[in-house]
């Protein structure tokens, strides 16, 4: 073929690397049904830097999708969904937390995530910093979301699992005792001051109610059972915390006090990077949704959106 008849496809060829690259840009992620592993169910959305993305207690998968979808097209998605919780079928463990954490490293591994960003919300957060806890070289950036090393020491800063042991034990069997009217009465209270978002207070309440409860009180009893201040020490990657303060101002509580509680309970882990929502409550990735997109962004070192 002559010279000349080759010219006109050369001279198309910018155009066409500009147009597979506004393709690649505007067609959706690359989706997969959630498949089951080790009674965790996992969706994956997109092709790029993976991130397990693990929500709280008696939480949806659902809860990270916005998230996820701010993040594209540079993230691979994992969002998990922990059994027990949302409707999921609940799975027996002696320890929740270690239990979750074993099956998330495990898969983690069998998918070949090569260093996986790990962003966890509430007991979510717990699990992400038990993950890099137990390997911290398999484990990348953590986004720990309005978690704490040990919640039960906000409330008493004394508490330690040994002390708390018999109480959380019967604070479990209480939970269990409850008649099913007035633990959703109660649920639901609850959860109306964890976000600011009243188009998402129905489904948080709806998970509640769909929530296996003996999951739920066998997963209370775990994060009272588990104090991470001190094995934080052993975290080697990035860690990045966002935290709420805004639904505890009635309370009593600032802005500069629940810093100072986070500065506390992260004291150990001098190098994560500790950031406050101006006025989200505990659902930050629905409450200050902009903010958190942006802060995981920077951290992840993404291209800000435009």
């Amino acid at each position: 073929m002559s010279t000349e008849r080759h010219r006109p496809l050369r001279s198309l060829a910018p155009w066409i690397a500009l147009a597979l690259t506004a393709w690649a840009v505007l067609a959706p992620p690359v989706h997969a049904a959630p498949a089951r592993f080790q009674d965790l169910q996992v969706e994956v959305i997109g092709s790029g830097r993976p991130v397990l993305m693990i929500p709280g207690l008696n939480s949806g998968a659902e809860v990270w999708r916005d998230t996820c979808a701010a993040l594209q097209p540079q993230v691979q998605c994992h969002l998990v969904q922990l059994p027990g919780f949302a409707g999921a079928p609940p799975v027996a463990s002696d320890d929740f937390l270690m239990a979750m954490r074993d099956r998330l490293l495990a898969y983690a591994a069998a998918q070949r995530l090569e260093h996986p960003a790990v962003i966890g919300h509430s007991l979510g957060g717990v699990v992400a910093l038990q993950m890099a806890i137990e390997a911290p070289y398999r484990v990348g950036p953590l986004v720990i979301v309005d978690a704490l090393p040990y919640l039960d020491a906000v409330r008493d800063p004394a508490a330690t699992p040994a002390l708390r042991r018999a109480a959380a034990a019967q604070e479990r069997s209480t939970l269990m005792a409850v008649e099913d009217a007035a633990y959703r009465a109660s649920t639901d209270r609850f959860l109306a001051s964890m976000t600011r978002s009243p188009e998402h207070l129905a489904t948080l309440q709806q998970w509640g109610r769909d929530s296996d409860r003996a999951t739920t009180a066998n997963a209370m009893y775990s994060m009272s059972m588990t104090d991470l201040r001190e094995p934080i020490a052993a975290i080697t990657a990035p860690v990045l915390v966002l935290g709420a303060w805004a639904a505890y101002q009635p309370y009593g509580a600032t802005l500069a006090s629940t810093r100072a509680t986070f500065a506390g309970q992260y004291a150990r882990l001098p190098s994560a990077r500790i950031e406050m929502s101006a006025d989200g409550y505990h659902f930050l990735m629905w409450d200050d949704p902009r903010w958190l997109q942006a802060q995981v962004r920077r951290f992840l070192d993404l291209p800000a959106r435009h």
